[in-house]
């Protein structure tokens, strides 16, 4: 036979686990955004980092010659 106390913690206890149950989900997709996040910031890191040595070798190439070098603006 159940009594007052039993059922309400009963209910405390199914309630408690319903939370817990919605915190691991809203945790695991959390985890997989953070994840997602940092793949992608890796590969902006990695397409920054390429654009960057195609612009250093583009000026490489450009003022190879000084002689080739634009004037000063106050020219």
């Amino acid at each position: 036979m159940k009594t007052v106390d039993d059922a309400g913690l009963e209910q405390r206890l199914v309630e408690l686990e319903t939370r817990l149950a919605f915190q691991e989900h809203a945790l695991a997709e959390l985890s997989e955004a953070l994840a997602e996040a940092r793949l992608e910031r890796m590969r902006s890191d990695e397409l920054m980092r390429a654009v960057l040595a195609d612009l250093r070798g583009l000026r490489g190439a450009l003022y190879a010659d000084p002689a080739s070098e634009p004037p000063p603006p106050h020219y």
